[in-house]
């Protein structure tokens, strides 16, 4: 392992240097891997200085085949031409905060138009999207408890850092991680995803249920596709009553031109997206039937008649909330979707599932415990955190085949990632080549069996 460390780090020397001179001032956590004793000298994030299309090339000169994809947003590659043109055409305009941005409207039409929704708010983040998406189900439903589900990931909102207390009989949970009080999290149902039992503790708690939060594909665990599941869940907070949103902030626009929704046919009251929406600018998208979003300035009215703002509202501010440069890249992002059609997702789609299917093959022929699954264009290992926690050297070997990748110029989403319209076929070889000359070496180093 040594001889290979050397070589990373020789490979990859500017990235550890940046690394080192600057952690007594930044504070920073951005890597794929966890940190792990045995592989400290290669705990350190590679720093990019350019990309286009499917490549990055870092601060050393190394250039490499990106399937991070900027942990999602990149669908159509780094720094495409038709983006790229919108904001210079927007810089040349200026950027002006504190009026109405000119695209505003225009852009949350095109949104409404691809989602199916009646109306759309703007903020930073995808965290901000979920957080002000709960808000204003809580402010029309006058109710306080939410449902979300086991594995599920909605940023780093402390309402929704909530884990299940498995010690307490009436479903109490706790946050989790430090940091998040207690009280946060109270008004928080954890529940089993794709469990019927958990569609029968949501009639119970019906009375006291805001909304009902769901990631309907948890990138933590893309094996797990429960349009049954869904489905019902669906009829089931109509039935009740109870809003339920969908969190797409990858799945949107990505699987589909409609989403997630369009992708299993149910059609949320509320959604949130960011990520490809926003061509690869800051962007959080709350979405919804107006019932819900009426919250954000009291609903529709007209001018000419006696019509005024009559719903209830809730807090909801920004100052860099529909930023110019944002929404003009947004409306280069919807436009292009809007001429591609459903054909760009399908072939994208077709492209992940076979490169998949590829991957599995070389495992089962290498006799390899390890297994592949995609949604879409996204993909990765199935139960990979499982094995890790059941066995502290399988992670330290997934590490390595991570860093091994990396030396052959492969960068991988931890153990996934996402294709985009810019990865070639030739792409594709290349990675699984790299692969296999990963795997021949560490079972040369009696890494592997």
């Amino acid at each position: 392992m040594s001889s290979f460390i050397e070589r990373f780090n020789q490979r990859t020397q500017t990235s550890k240097k940046l690394a080192q001179d600057y952690r007594s001032f930044l504070a920073d956590n951005k890597t794929f891997v966890d940190f792990n004793l045995p592989l400290k000298e290669i705990f350190y994030p590679i720093v990019a200085k350019s990309s286009s299309g499917a490549k990055i090339l870092d601060v050393d000169g190394n250039e490499y085949i990106d399937l991070t994809m900027g942990f999602g947003v990149n669908l159509f590659g780094h720094n495409p031409s038709f983006i790229k043109e919108a904001l210079v055409e927007q810089l040349e305009k200026g950027i002006q905060i504190g009026p109405q941005a000119e695209l505003a409207g225009e852009v949350a039409q095109l949104i409404c138009e691809f989602t199916g929704m009646d109306r759309v708010a703007f903020s930073n983040t995808g965290t901000e999207a979920v957080m002000t998406a709960i808000r204003v189900a809580r402010t029309t439903t006058k109710r306080n408890k939410i449902v979300l589900f086991n594995g599920s990931y909605h940023g780093h909102f402390d309402g929704t850092l909530a884990k299940r207390n498995l010690n307490n009989a009436n479903s109490l949970s706790l946050p989790i991680f430090s940091g998040t009080p207690l009280n946060f999290v109270q008004d928080v149902l954890v529940l089993d995803y794709g469990n019927d039992q958990s569609l029968e503790l949501i009639k119970t708690h019906a009375l006291e249920l805001a909304a009902v939060l769901v990631e309907p594909v948890q990138t933590r665990n893309i094996a797990l596709q429960p349009q049954e599941f869904l489905q019902q869940l669906r009829k089931l907070t109509q039935d009740l009553d109870i809003p339920l949103i969908f969190d797409e902030m990858v799945t949107g626009f990505r699987i589909h031109p409609g989403g997630a929704q369009a992708w299993f046919g149910i059609q949320a009251d509320i959604a949130t997206y960011g990520k490809i929406v926003g061509g690869g600018m800051p962007i959080g998208v709350i979405a919804g039937k107006a019932k819900y979003m009426n919250a954000i300035d009291g609903g529709i009215w007209h001018y000419g008649d006696a019509s005024y703002p009559q719903e209830k509202t809730t807090f909801f501010a920004g100052t860099f909330c529909k930023h110019p440069l944002v929404l003009a890249a947004a409306k280069a992002v919807l436009n292009y979707l809007k001429t591609q059609g459903a054909d760009l997702q399908e072939k994208l789609n077709y492209l992940t599932s076979d490169f998949v299917a590829k991957l599995n093959t070389y495992f089962a022929y290498e006799q390899l415990p390890i297994h592949m699954t995609s949604f879409g264009s996204i993909f990765g290992t199935i139960n990979t955190n499982n094995e890790a926690e059941k066995n502290p050297e399988a992670a330290i070997v997934f590490d390595l085949l991570y860093y091994h990748l990396l030396v052959r110029g492969i960068m991988l989403r931890g153990n996934g990632g996402f294709l985009s319209t810019a990865h070639t076929a030739g792409d594709i070889e290349t990675i699984l080549l790299a692969l296999q000359d990963s795997v021949q070496e560490l079972r040369a180093g009696y890494f592997l069996p």
